[in-house]
């Protein structure tokens, strides 16, 4: 094992990094410093090219010799286990000895693959002069399991697939608001991303690949990161309830309800089991929950969440008619897009609903998200459900969100904001 360690180590100090579309998060990641540096998030999200790209910039100003990748992955590291780990530096430090006592930094692609990976990482960082960076595909990276194994060693981001004005980068659009041709690429750019996502693998792919490659996506979750890491054997349920959620997102979702369709459908099931896989798809980062905002945790447990998947792709995977279902795909766009800022997020109902609840750096803010509101009626259910969620929440805004209308209402309760989702988008980026 330590001379495969050896040729991974080489290979790639003799491999050139391209550079690539730069990701918002990019700039928040220290590339020095005492803290171990987490990536976390779903399956081909980027998390690896914002790996490379840190190391193309330490390249330019540290010798690539004290810079080592693995990607755990990589066929010839299967069956891999943590006393073959230990290997490693004995590895790094026989092809360069001059480096024991100088600083190094090493990246460790997907390592949550190894069982007690947490003790290698740990050590290194306690032992050697070193700065680590993790990545892995599972939510559990940041929870309370992840705080004890590394002990408050480290910092934890999120990544996902590419936000829209990450994507406007990709496609070289400038934002600028006040230019007419800069507005027409953007809300072109938008149809687009609205409906096929932000996998960037998938960018300028014809639909037949696409959709090979966002399946190939999806069996990597459901095999790799599900049934495998978790034993599941009853697959058939586990894919009927991928393909509802997916097909379903910004929908509230009942156990209860689930559990008696499933059932009717000739499943064999618990509810446990259903909530099991569902928290399964949770740690996956493919679907997230949003609970009813009470001030009770308990209240909170008896509402239904609502459920949002990881990208509007994979809608389209699954409905060949999404695009009849425009209001699921914009929420879903708008949770994600806040998502990204924030796991603080709501929605909101006493008579009437509203979309979104989220607390955004100590900041509350309220949004509904409506397509069109052409309709009378339509526009005075939005308005009246913010009007009575500012009112119950002292909040003197709130946010309406549409396809491309755009006007301010004063009322009693306050200021409410209707804006295109693409110009909010563009106005509050990442």
């Amino acid at each position: 094992m330590k001379e495969i360690f050896k040729q991974l180590i080489v290979d790639f100090h003799e491999r050139e990094i391209p550079k690539l579309t730069e990701r918002d998060i990019q700039t928040q990641i220290p590339l020095t410093g005492n803290k171990i540096i987490s990536l976390i998030g779903v399956r081909r999200s980027g998390k690896t090219s914002i790996l490379l790209e840190s190391i193309r910039q330490l390249r330019k100003s540290n010798p690539t010799n004290r810079i080592v990748y693995l990607n755990f992955e990589d066929d010839r590291l299967f069956n891999m286990n943590i006393s073959d780990l230990s290997l490693l530096t004995d590895a790094y430090y026989e092809l360069f000895p001059e480096e024991q006592k100088e600083r190094t930094w090493w990246f460790f692609d997907e390592i949550q693959n190894i069982e007690g990976w947490e003790q290698f990482v740990r050590r290194i960082h306690d032992t050697e002069n070193a700065q680590l960076f993790i990545t892995g595909s599972s939510s559990k990276l940041l929870s309370s399991e992840l705080a004890t194994a590394l002990r408050g060693r480290t910092i934890s981001y999120e990544v996902f697939p590419f936000s829209f004005t990450e994507y406007l980068r990709h496609t070289k659009t400038e934002i600028n608001l006040y230019s007419s041709q800069s507005l027409h690429r953007i809300r072109h750019h938008f149809q687009h991303y609205l409906f096929h996502g932000g996998f960037a693998e998938t960018f300028g792919q014809s639909k037949d690949i696409e959709r090979r490659i966002l399946a190939d996506y999806l069996d990597l979750i459901i095999y790799r990161d599900l049934i495998e890491r978790h034993n599941i054997s009853n697959r058939a349920l586990l894919k009927h309830l991928i393909r509802h959620l997916f097909t379903n997102p910004a929908t509230l979702t009942s156990f209860h309800k689930l559990f008696n369709e499933f059932k009717s459908q000739g499943f064999k099931l618990s509810k446990d089991t259903l909530i099991e896989y569902f928290n399964y798809l949770h740690d996956a980062f493919a679907v997230f929950h949003v609970p009813i905002f009470r001030s009770s945790v308990h209240d909170q447990q008896r509402n239904p969440k609502k459920s949002y998947i990881i990208d509007n792709s994979y809608k389209q995977l699954f409905d060949a008619f999404s695009s009849r279902d425009l209001g699921k795909l914009y929420e879903n766009l708008v949770f994600l897009h806040l998502r990204r800022k924030s796991s603080e997020i709501y929605y909101f109902k006493r008579k009437y609903e509203v979309d979104f609840y989220v607390k955004i750096e100590n900041k509350s803010q309220l949004i509904n998200v409506c397509v069109s509101l052409e309709d009378s009626q339509t526009k005075e259910r939005e308005v009246r459900s913010l009007q009575e969620a500012m009112s119950a929440l002292n909040l003197g805004e709130a946010t309406l969100l549409t396809a491309d209308q755009e006007e301010t209402i004063t009322t009693k309760e306050g200021v409410i904001q209707i804006l295109p989702v693409w110009k909010w988008i563009c106005l509050n980026p990442d």
